[in-house]
């Protein structure tokens, strides 16, 4: 805000889409009038009068406020202002320096949907996204279920949040806003602690379709002493050598175990919990040569061929060319049923 007010120099002459502080001389019942100092009288009138109505009956003689020069001159040799668009660039202005300088502001949340929270700063409409909240606010919801995921959303609703911008977009009125940049820094140098490597212990503190969140146990401690809770994911493809189709087939939620720190980026940390079972296939190329046939249950179709269990760890794949058509392939093949391959 002091940079943009800085540009309009007393000794320069002012010029149209310029701030300009003025003091109120004269209130009339649909005007204002400014001293403008060596610029002459400032007038709001108009629709510019009507469109801060409220705000002008707070305001008495003496009071200073700043303006936006529409015209340096108007039929009555006034320098026509509004006060509106003058608070709506300092409004931006303010938010820009707030974003520059990493403040963080608390918010309340005034609604919700599917896609995150919904509140205004200045009474400008602002999106906290569901990828931008914290992992302990994060709605880890079974199936990916979207009613179930707006219902833990919206019980944000009326609380306050503390949140940096994230992006500001002042062409379409867009503030987004993020929970995650608030301790990214910190989330930073807890995880230089670790590695790429690293066997973890933690708990499991959510489970989506396309995996499990484990909170790091020694993230508790630093929770309540006012650090940020540390969480990783272990994608769907990460919790067992065999293809799984629910992430509650191998683990449930408040269940503890031990992964191994497969990937940190950032403040986000891939994890794995069969990198710690023993590899089937090591056994499986020592049983198995190129050539040998195999006997294996029929576990489902896709476009491109029929999966076949050939141990409990152990799928392969039959592709849709040994068939012809997917047709063929399932009238050939019945799901659950063992052939020889």
């Amino acid at each position: 805000m002091k940079e943009l007010l800085e540009k309009n120099d007393l000794l320069k002459p002012p010029k149209i889409g310029e701030i300009i502080e003025g003091k109120i001389i004269g209130k009339g019942k649909s005007s204002v009038f400014l001293d403008l100092g060596p610029f002459r009288t400032g007038i709001i009138y108009g629709k510019e009068f009507y469109a801060v109505k409220d705000k002008l009956k707070n305001l008495k003689i003496g009071d200073k406020v700043f303006a936006e020069i529409l015209d340096l001159e108007n039929e009555e040799g006034y320098i026509e202002l509004s006060l509106s668009q003058a608070s709506n660039k300092l409004i931006w202005e303010e938010l820009k320096e707030k974003k520059e300088n990493g403040e963080i502001i608390s918010v309340k949340i005034l609604g919700a949907n599917k896609g995150g929270l919904i509140t205004k700063i200045s009474d400008i409409p602002a999106f906290l996204p569901v990828s931008q909240l914290l992992p302990e606010h994060y709605p880890k919801v079974e199936g990916g279920d979207t009613i179930k995921i707006l219902r833990e959303l919206q019980k944000f609703i009326g609380k306050e949040l503390e949140l940096k911008i994230f992006s500001l977009d002042q062409q379409s009125d867009q503030i987004i806003l993020s929970e995650k940049a608030r301790e990214s820094e910190k989330i930073k140098e807890i995880l230089k602690n670790y590695k790429v490597g690293d066997v973890v212990e933690g708990e499991i503190s959510g489970i989506t379709d396309f995996g499990a969140f484990m909170k790091f146990l020694p993230a508790e401690a630093l929770a309540k002493a006012g650090g940020p809770a540390l969480e990783g994911l272990i994608h769907i493809s990460e919790l067992d050598w065999k293809i799984i189709e629910d992430p509650t087939e191998i683990v449930k939620i408040g269940e503890k175990i031990k992964v191994k720190i497969i990937d940190i980026s950032g403040n986000k940390v891939s994890l794995s919990l069969k990198a710690l079972k023993k590899d089937p296939w090591i056994t499986l190329e020592k049983k198995y040569k190129k050539g040998d046939v195999v006997s294996g249950k029929v576990t489902k179709f896709n476009p491109y061929g029929a999966f076949v269990q050939i141990t409990p760890e152990i799928q392969g794949l039959v592709h849709i060319s040994e068939f012809g058509t997917k047709t063929k392939m399932e009238k050939l093949l019945k799901i659950g049923e063992k052939y020889n391959f």
